[in-house]
């Protein structure tokens, strides 16, 4: 048996998966995330391992007769945490993805000029989603930490990495090299830290992990600290986005999935290294025994974190009660929403974006925003879909799609319709912890055959010129905004 987990922005989860790719167990747990000013977001990275440990505790009492071989986790990805070598404590709330934090020190570093160099380095455009530039507003916001850095005092990694040193009772300060890739401080050529990045950054190097194969054998559990066995080995590390890619089979270049979270990740494997030509990113999806899987990614800010947001916004009782109402009407009524609640990510990225309502008049009803709220959703997928394809120079056949909104019926037609494509879905949503689960059971050669997936399918049905006057609208308002944006910096 391998006990995955899978820790998320809005979840985390606990899988407990046979040889076979069957869920013998499942538990969940709600995380809260903290909004201290308008763009940040942050969450307690003490409350991160706790989950972790409670649901560790809920699975093993849960299955008491089944023996766990491993432990493989897949985690959230790009949010940064700070800690004491000595003491294990964060020096201050892990700081999300989603924070726009250090949007002036990217901006800062772009008028500088850094901006060619750091992607042809990382593969990544400077924005406030990656580590690097919030690292360095870290160092610099907490007094001393800076000089505790250099000194060695201090040790720093993404989600994986903070879990991996609890669970191994601060033993092991390691990566892998899907989630350093998402760092802005490692190279895609190398396959190591860069000094140059660091520099560019001003992030002391001393700091992070060893970075190592996703498969490798990372170290093994601590006695006491969870009740698991002492010396269960942690089999498997990838990101979140990765392992959900791992699991559509997606090392078959050309294969595209969309993991539909809080926000959303477009990923496809590559045969080699490709640097993206219409703003996407370039990233390692996982390495096995030393060797390393291209893709190519585009990232989306909000997702289904708009959907819970435009629920609450109506007064609505669930996020059901939302699909409700927007099934209700045919169309949204020329309601366009924007969903930037925390800036756009690709392909337009403009961090200082914010959320917008236009096309409102007096015949607007709830209903009508509603459904421009889903809308919204699948038409920032089909961005970065029509991106994907024009960087790989194909005509992409399918979109296969995962996350918690995958099972959003309606949103599951939209995507089809607003792609004109079909879309898939496979029945078992929680593909990012089958996934790591999957590479850690290859790893102990317990799998070494690709599962079948069986799923849904969704054909598009509107008309070429329904899906054209929708994007259309669409588009309109997205360079408005963007516009709007440019003016009010000049």
């Amino acid at each position: 048996m391998i006990l995955a987990i899978d820790q998320g922005t809005t979840n985390t989860k606990a899988l407990l998966v046979s040889p076979a790719g069957e869920v013998v167990a499942s538990r969940s747990r709600a995380m809260q995330v903290h909004y201290p000013r308008p763009g940040w977001a942050e969450m307690s990275a003490a409350a991160i391992w706790e989950a972790v440990a409670s649901l560790i505790a809920e699975m093993t009492a849960a299955a008491p007769d089944q023996p766990i071989d491993a432990l493989a986790l897949s985690n959230q990805r790009e949010t940064v945490v700070i800690w004491e070598a000595d003491t294990g404590q964060p020096i201050a709330p892990a700081v999300l993805w989603q924070c726009g934090r250090s949007a002036e020190r990217c901006a800062m570093l772009r008028a500088a000029g850094h901006e060619p160099e750091v992607e042809r380095r990382s593969g990544l455009a400077l924005n406030p989603m990656f580590p690097a530039a919030k690292i360095a507003v870290m160092l610099d916001a907490v007094p001393g930490a800076r000089a505790r850095a250099e000194a060695g005092e201090l040790r720093c990694g993404t989600v994986d990495s903070w879990l991996l040193w609890n669970l191994t009772g601060h033993a092991v300060h390691a990566t892998d090299h899907s989630n350093a890739s998402r760092t802005q401080l490692f190279n895609l050529d190398t396959l190591e830290w860069d000094s140059e990045l660091a520099q560019i950054f001003d992030v002391p190097l001393a700091m992070l992990p060893r970075i190592r194969s996703s498969d490798s054998r990372f170290g093994t559990v601590a006695d006491g600290l969870t009740s698991l066995r002492a010396g269960t080995p942690v089999h498997a590390m990838l990101g979140d986005s990765h392992a959900a890619l791992f699991f559509h089979s997606g090392e078959v270049p050309g294969r595209v999935k969309a993991t539909i979270g809080t926000g959303s990740s477009l990923m496809v494997a590559t045969a080699e290294r490709v640097t993206s030509r219409h703003a996407l990113s370039g990233t390692v999806a996982w390495s096995r025994n030393g060797a390393v899987q291209h893709a190519v990614e585009g990232n989306i800010s909000v997702s289904g974190h708009a959907a819970a947001f435009v629920t609450t916004l109506l007064g609505l009782t669930d996020e059901g009660a939302l699909t409700d109402l927007a099934a209700s009407v045919l169309d949204s009524g020329g309601v366009v929403v924007v969903p930037a609640l925390a800036g756009l990510g690709a392909p337009h990225w403009c961090a200082e974006a914010r959320g917008t309502i236009s096309g409102l008049s007096l015949s607007t009803r709830p209903a009508h925003i509603a459904r421009a709220t889903l809308e919204a959703i699948a038409l920032q997928i089909g961005d970065v879909f029509a991106a994907l394809e024009a960087d790989l120079g194909v005509c992409l056949p399918e979109l296969s799609i995962d996350g918690g909104a995958a099972r959003n019926s309606l949103l599951f037609q939209m995507l089809a319709d607003v792609l004109g494509r079909p879309v898939v879905r496979p029945r078992v949503t929680e593909a990012s912890g089958l996934g790591v689960a999957r590479l850690a059971a290859m790893a102990l050669g317990l799998d070494e055959k690709v599962p079948s997936v069986p799923g849904d399918r969704a054909e598009p049905s509107w008309s070429v010129d329904r899906r054209a006057a929708l994007h259309d609208r669409w588009s309109r308002a997205v360079a408005q905004l963007v516009t709007g944006v440019a003016r009010q910096e000049h």
